[in-house]
């Protein structure tokens, strides 16, 4: 996303990069600006007592943070933690000029709006996919989403239970089934898809 077409004034704000894993915010802390990721992606995901973590949505170029956004507004510390999936770039706007920015400009207040609207209907709809849909059925439908363009996708069982939002116990279990059929491969760190019309059947 070109500085150009940022919904306020490059001057309104300054700029931030964060390492791969660097964490973004985390759960209780007060949020102190507004931000758009220009570069890079940041992933936002929950956490409950028990350590159990479930990704919420990610934040990708031109995006903003609807908890962010939310906690400004409402003036609540974080809920949820974010890191940055890769080297990110944001634009940051301090508490103060985002209010006065809400408050006197109409573009700037439309897409803050717009944004957390599209936002909140997609985070709805993940959740829905969690609750309504069985754990094979949403294993299956990220593993087709993930190797669309190469076979390979690496990640851990671990992770995957966080994407999924089961336990990483659970996504070895189906992993191993799809592996006895020949449909994926496992290695560490790595599943490599074998066959996508058998694991389109496995939903």
């Amino acid at each position: 996303m070109t500085m150009d077409i940022l919904p306020f004034p490059v001057t309104e704000a300054c700029e931030v990069e964060l390492e791969a894993g660097q964490c973004f915010f985390t759960q209780g802390q007060s949020a102190e600006n507004f931000v758009v990721v220009t570069e890079g992606c940041v992933t936002v995901f929950a956490r409950s007592d028990a350590g159990k973590e479930v990704v919420l949505y990610r934040v990708r170029p031109g995006e903003l943070c609807i908890l962010t956004t939310a906690c400004l507004i409402g003036r609540t510390r974080y809920p949820a933690e974010a890191i940055a999936d890769m080297q990110t770039k944001a634009r940051v706007i301090p508490t103060a000029k985002f209010e006065r920015l809400l408050n006197d400009s109409e573009s700037f207040r439309m897409f803050v709006f717009s944004a957390m609207g599209d936002r909140l209907a997609q985070v709805t709809k993940r959740f829905e996919h969690m609750v309504l849909d069985s754990t094979k059925r949403r294993l299956v439908a990220f593993l087709l989403s993930r190797s669309a363009l190469n076979p390979v996708i690496t990640i851990t069982h671990e992770k995957l239970a966080v994407e999924v939002g089961t336990a990483r116990e659970v996504i070895s279990r189906h992993l191993k089934a799809m592996e006895t059929k020949n449909i994926v491969r496992l290695s560490r760190g790595h599943v490599t898809i074998l066959d996508r019309d058998a694991l389109a059947d496995q939903i």
